[in-house]
């Protein structure tokens, strides 16, 4: 007898000419519905209709169509138990050998701009989780394919003369992943319909496995890279031009990168550039150009950018891939790469070059592990407003200098506490980072900033609960702070400032980052 096939498909690659190898090498005969079946017919296969095959016509607009005893028994039943074998010929059900079944764009249908809530819920696909969850589940005597790019190698363990039991348990692997990850997308829209500013009671994570890291962080740590979703977002989206394949530092490196380079996106947006180095930034800075804007960035600090990762917020241009190229760099991310430009960096064919062009898209949740679960919060990622902010002192900030509190203040959020940030004509000049106490990181940004700090602005990602800090600041040159106020001592600073002409800018907004 010939074998049996149930085609049942929203994404229809590969599909015909994989299914007509089916019939003609290895004589399937095929079961399909919908636009599946009219696919198959154009083709010129012979097909038949679910409801032909059932003897119950599909109803409620299409709503129940394979939900039938004739098409899940052909699928769930056992091939080595007598009575299941007994029970299929008594109801006259052929047993069915291959499911191919991947299900209706949900994630696709809720991305498109305008969507209703009614259209999403009816892009929730019943029958076919149903019909993978059932194959899957029977996959030692069965084969399910929910993945196209799997057609070829089913069609090769045809060839061998058997499909090996090991290759229907992956198989049925993929299936329970793909249908815990259009399960996840449902609930996570679904929870974006309430109205409620709390994160939700429940929250999953699944990812599929783009790629198999050399390492983690350290050699000896395992590490894997996974996307969210079928459809490639973010750095799964971004387009490498050339160097050698993202490590796992890498990859942390640039979204911490990316994250600061969206503080200065947007069309009116100056030219921006941020070095990194181990997620901190070692120089950010804005220009007329963009190459002058990275040859601040890097000038701000040399020697901790050599072996950095760059983000820039325009298209690389032949003036900045000249300079891109003088030092060693890990990777260099941007919105887009000019040809000529790409052409000078191919003679550093070792950098790594990425072109992402939405930099301004990331998780609006982190998620970090603990010992029996896992943290979630929201995304540090409000819109920085200077009218918000409160001015504690008796002397007032000009235009120019809330622009450069601005630019400090934007940078320190992307610093590890405790962090000082100071700046001069929007460039850093010295940043402090990760320090246990905010006096040394005070310290260490200064010694950097050395005799720049005249007139310089100076930023602290929390409340100075002393008046040392400002002191310092003053003693150096600095003529305006920005913090964010909240200690039950800002008087003490607030003082120190008047007494000192200082300028000091409270934001009422936190940046801690650890």
């Amino acid at each position: 007898m010939s074998r049996l096939a149930l085609l049942s498909v929203s994404d229809k690659t590969g599909l015909v000419d994989f299914a007509r190898t089916l019939a003609t090498e290895f004589d399937f005969e095929f079961v399909s519905s919908g636009g599946t079946a009219k696919l198959l017919q154009e083709a010129g296969l012979a097909v038949t209709k679910v409801a032909d095959y059932t003897g119950f016509p599909e109803i409620l607009g299409g709503r129940v169509k394979t939900l039938h005893p004739r098409v899940h028994g052909g699928i769930l039943a056992r091939r080595d138990v007598e009575t299941d074998l007994e029970q299929l010929e008594a109801n006259d059900i052929r047993p069915i050998d291959l499911v191919v079944v991947n299900l209706y764009p949900f994630e696709a249908t809720i991305a498109r701009e305008g969507v209703t809530l009614e259209e999403a819920i009816e892009n929730i696909d019943i029958g076919g989780p149903t019909l993978l969850r059932a194959a899957a589940k029977n996959f030692a005597h069965l084969t399910v394919l929910c993945d196209p790019t799997k057609y070829n190698s089913y069609l090769e363990e045809l060839r061998s003369g058997s499909i090996d039991l090991a290759f229907r348990r992956d198989r049925a692997l993929e299936v329970f992943w793909h249908t815990t990850t259009y399960d996840r997308a449902i609930a996570s829209y679904l929870e974006t319909q309430t109205e409620t500013d709390t994160l939700p009671a429940k929250y999953g994570i699944a990812g599929k496995r783009l790629q198999s890291l050399r390492y983690g962080e350290n050699p000896h740590q395992q590490a894997a890279w996974y996307g969210m979703g079928n459809t490639p977002t973010g750095w799964a989206a971004a387009e490498q031009l050339q160097g050698k394949e993202l490590s796992y530092n890498n990859l942390v490196d640039l979204e911490a990168a990316r994250r600061i380079i969206s503080e200065f996106a947007g069309e009116n947006a100056p030219p921006a550039a941020a070095v990194l180095k181990h997620t901190n930034p070692c120089g950010v800075a804005m220009g007329e150009t963009l190459a002058q804007a990275y040859d601040r960035a890097f000038a701000a600090d040399s020697v901790s950018a050599f072996g950095g990762i760059v983000a820039l917020n325009r298209p690389i241009d032949a003036d900045t891939a000249n300079l891109l190229k003088k030092t060693f760099l890990e990777c260099v991310v941007a919105p887009a790469c000019e040809p000529e430009a790409a052409e000078i960096l191919q003679k550093k064919s070792k950098v790594r070059v990425l072109v992402s062009p939405d930099l301004t898209s990331g998780s609006s949740e982190l998620v970090k592990s603990i010992a029996g679960g896992f943290l979630v919060q929201a995304a540090d990622d409000i819109t920085e407003d200077p009218q918000q902010w409160q001015v504690a002192t008796e002397k007032q900030p000009t235009p120019e200098q809330l622009q450069e509190l601005l630019f400090a203040w934007k940078v320190a959020k992307h610093v590890k506490s405790n962090a000082i940030v100071i700046t001069k004509d929007r460039t850093t000049i010295g940043i402090g980072a990760g320090q246990m106490n905010r006096v040394g990181a005070a310290n260490i940004a200064l010694e950097q900033a050395g005799d720049k700090t005249q007139g310089a602005t100076l930023a602290s990602d929390g409340f100075f609960p002393f008046d040392d800090s400002v002191r310092s600041a003053a003693k150096a040159g600095i003529t305006a702070i920005v913090q964010p106020g909240g200690s039950i001592r800002d008087k003490d600073s607030i003082a120190a400032a008047n007494e000192l002409g200082l300028v000091m800018v409270m934001t009422g907004v936190r940046h801690f980052l650890h």
